[in-house]
């Protein structure tokens, strides 16, 4: 027999980083690397200025004595120089080095021990100077090269070398210049770590500006969040204050306009399933009542289910009606194809004449091919002819027709009853609506005709209108919009 123990995973929702967090983190990481990239930058470009500053100096010096030893005499003798112990003594002696630089000048091969010039005697701010420093003196003498950098643990040297040779013989002695480059670029980190620490105080600064005006932009999304939290199904007024012309309150705006569609969908639905109900519990009760009171009288048994029949056949269409308008939400409820206009406003006459005994007249016809569901428009026209019949009497003038103008095509139902009233003209289009005018089968109807022929019209990209029929009466326009020759 086996037992689970107790869960050891937390399963509670973990809960991420707020987007203000979010924010100040992407700002401080973006500001980071933009600040780096400069201190780096500055650091690369300063120490290139240093080794430009410090070839150009070494190719300079090593050009002077160049020029020197080609032209310059002894001021001895007057004469020019054959003792290269003489030139390097003489060209010395006349310079003044950088406080970084030493001018030498080597006279003998390693092996015979090479003596040293150094003109004028002084001290060089390094650990040690070449002039001290036997070996690092041996490796430049002894390099083939006339430019180079040499790498020792007391610091870094640039160097150039000039070599010297008497008439006719190889060299035995050279003029060397040396720059220690090391305090110069100290300088150069010293102001690269003070650029970091300034970002590093520049940070600080963001981060507390960057908290403070994420939390002012955030603001109206929070108010957003926090009303969407208190929003109910029963309570749907809450809003939010809109300041400014931003994109947040762009957001709000939105937010606000969206609660007022929720507001009136809510109200609309409540209202519908008011209305469904009632007018579903009237059959329903009728139904009930003529079955607890049906005897065994086969006449009356004959009426009872006669009755029960009609109000069940009367719920079927409430119910076919109420999945007719939920339909209409989908895209397919209309399939729209190439359609002559003459022809199916002519089809709907025909159609209507079998609604009652009223003077029917095709008043006109528009000759034009148009794009539309033939099936809907032709459910539409049906029921706006029906809505005319219930209003009319016997004899009265209906018309039927279509009419094309531009893009714009109309097709119409024009009756000669007692019209809509002003205050019905608001809502005969909505669900369980119906005016206060009504002739005819007075009460037959759920109040969703004219609901379907809204859903048609809207569903083919048009609307419905209705305005008074001059002489008395009403006019229902589909007017379709959309519809494309």
């Amino acid at each position: 027999m086996t037992t689970t123990g107790p869960a050891t995973t937390d399963d509670r929702p973990r809960r991420s980083l707020t987007a203000r967090v979010r924010i100040l983190l992407w700002l401080l990481l973006m500001m980071a690397v933009a600040l780096g990239s400069v201190a780096a930058t500055t650091r690369s470009i300063l120490l290139r200025d240093v080794e430009l500053r410090v070839s150009g100096l070494l190719a300079q010096e090593a050009g002077e004595f160049a020029h020197f030893e080609e032209r310059g005499v002894d001021p001895e003798t007057g004469r020019p120089f054959t003792d290269p112990g003489r030139l390097l003594y003489v060209f010395l002696e006349r310079q003044y080095a950088d406080p970084d630089e030493e001018l030498i000048g080597l006279v003998g091969r390693y092996g015979r021990g090479p003596a040293q010039i150094i003109q004028p005697p002084r001290d060089i701010p390094v650990a040690v100077p070449l002039h001290q420093d036997a070996d690092a003196r041996r490796r430049i003498y002894d390099s083939p090269d006339s430019t180079g950098i040499l790498h020792r643990a007391a610091g870094e040297i640039r160097w150039a070398k000039v070599a010297v040779a008497r008439h006719g013989s190889e060299p035995d002695a050279a003029f060397v210049v040396a720059f220690h480059p090391g305090r110069e670029q100290a300088g150069v980190d010293e102001v690269f770590r003070i650029l970091l620490a300034i970002s590093g105080v520049a940070l600080v600064l963001t981060t507390g500006i960057g908290w403070a005006v994420a939390g002012r932009i955030l603001q109206p999304v929070r108010l957003v969040r926090t009303a969407a939290a208190q929003l109910t199904e029963q309570d749907l007024t809450r809003r939010i204050p809109v300041r400014g012309r931003d994109d947040v309150a762009a957001l709000a705006e939105t937010f606000n306009a969206m609660l007022d569609r929720l507001e009136r969908a809510f109200a609309a639905q409540r209202e519908f399933v008011d209305d469904a109900g009632h007018e579903l519990r009237t059959p329903i009760t009728i139904v009930r009542g003529h079955l607890e009171l049906m005897g065994d009288d086969p006449a009356e048994r004959e009426e009872t289910v006669r009755l029960v029949t009609d109000e069940l056949d009367r719920m079927s269409r409430i119910v076919e009606d109420l999945l007719l308008l939920a339909k209409a939400e989908r895209p397919d409820f209309v399939t729209p194809e190439p359609v002559q206009l003459a022809e199916l406003t002519a089809d709907v006459y025909v159609k209507a004449r079998t609604l009652g005994d009223r003077d029917w007249q095709l008043a006109e016809v528009a000759d034009r091919e148009v794009e539309l569901d033939p099936q809907r428009i032709t459910q539409a026209m049906v029921q706006l002819a029906q809505n005319a019949v219930q209003h009319t009497t016997a004899g009265q003038t209906i018309r039927i027709g279509s009419r094309a103008d531009g893009s714009c095509v109309e097709l119409y139902v024009v009756d000669c009853g007692p019209g809509v009233q002003p205050q019905d003209a608001r809502v005969i289009f909505e669900r369980f609506r119906r005016g206060t005018a009504r002739r005819g089968a007075r009460g037959s109807g759920a109040g969703l005709g004219l609901s379907i022929v809204r859903a048609i019209a809207e569903a083919h990209g048009g609307r419905v209108r209705l305005h008074d029929t001059e002489g008395g009466g009403a006019t229902f326009v589909l007017n379709l919009e959309e519809a494309r020759p």
